[in-house]
């Protein structure tokens, strides 16, 4: 039993945590109707981006979550400004084929400037929190805590502010959301800049548990993709829930399976959501 609670509770952290680059993948898709898959890289960035402000500049790590949004969301823009935008035209796989490509491009160029060693976050070590049989380390918590507080940022920025209502009518119609006035082409760049960002620093928190390399993006792609289409392709909520039903679903597996297998979770979710419930948990398009 206490191997089971101590799984759960291991499921919600590492739901919590892939939830937040989710979100920033369905917010993309969302407005600009395409799966970017560069969102791996962006990850990366983001993750080198505050180990730099972390360790070089001596930032503590709320100020390197900023630095990596930062960073990360211009990066985004920029990419998808000189490369993916001239191929909207050509139909979403042609740019989810593409974004693939400038992920390659953009790991390259991160470990080319960084090279290939992992590297870890300047942090204080400390002992495991115990709750009877039920173990919590200290920095698992603060990354808790930090991916909360940044879900719920956004959650307030999409209901109360005036560019999250416009992201909204754009997502849900961006015809007559034109007619209303709003310039989807702007709401694009903001999207981009919010999305890109959230993932730079959902590659942050992946990172503070463990160590960051040129490759820590492309290994959670896979749980996130897997998050944002259980919960259903363009739905924030169900980007959240996706997460932390993937994240369960993947520690409660390791019960069971050797945890090379762990990854394997992400498929069989995306093979029976798709088989049984292609919209998603929460999607209301199908993907």
């Amino acid at each position: 039993m206490s191997q089971l609670l101590q799984a759960l509770v291991n499921g919600v952290m590492t739901g919590t945590l892939i939830a937040v680059p989710a979100i920033g993948f369905s917010a993309i898709f969302a407005v600009l109707r395409y799966p970017n898959f560069a969102i791996a890289a962006y990850a990366t960035i983001g993750a080198f981006a505050a180990w730099w402000a972390n360790v070089a500049m001596g930032l503590p790590v709320p100020a390197a979550l900023l630095v990596a949004f930062a960073v990360t969301g211009v990066v985004g823009v920029v990419a998808e400004e000189t490369s993916l935008k001239r191929l909207r035209n050509n139909g979403a796989l042609i740019v989810a084929i593409a974004s693939i490509a400038l992920n390659l491009v953009l790991e390259n160029i991160v470990r080319f400037i960084f090279g290939n060693e992992m590297r870890g976050y300047d942090l204080p070590i400390a002992r495991d929190m115990r709750f009877g049989d039920l173990r919590i380390g200290p920095q698992q918590l603060q990354s808790l805590l930090l991916a909360v507080a940044i879900m719920a940022a956004m959650f307030l920025f999409l209901r109360y502010t005036r560019f999250g209502k416009a992201m909204r009518a754009v997502a849900d119609n961006p015809d007559l959301a034109r007619l209303k006035g709003i310039d989807p082409a702007k709401i694009a760049i903001v999207t981009l800049f919010l999305g890109a960002g959230l993932t730079g620093v959902g590659g942050v928190l992946i990172g503070l548990d463990t160590s960051i390399d040129p490759l820590t993006g492309y290994r959670v792609l896979l749980s996130v993709f897997a998050a944002a289409v259980l919960g259903g392709l363009g739905s924030i909520p169900g980007a959240v829930a996706g997460a932390l039903m993937l994240g369960i679903a993947e520690e409660l597996a390791l019960l069971v399976v050797p945890a090379t297998y762990r990854t394997g979770v992400g498929f069989v979710a995306i093979l029976l959501m798709l088989t049984f419930r292609p919209r998603g948990l929460l999607g209301e398009r199908a993907a």
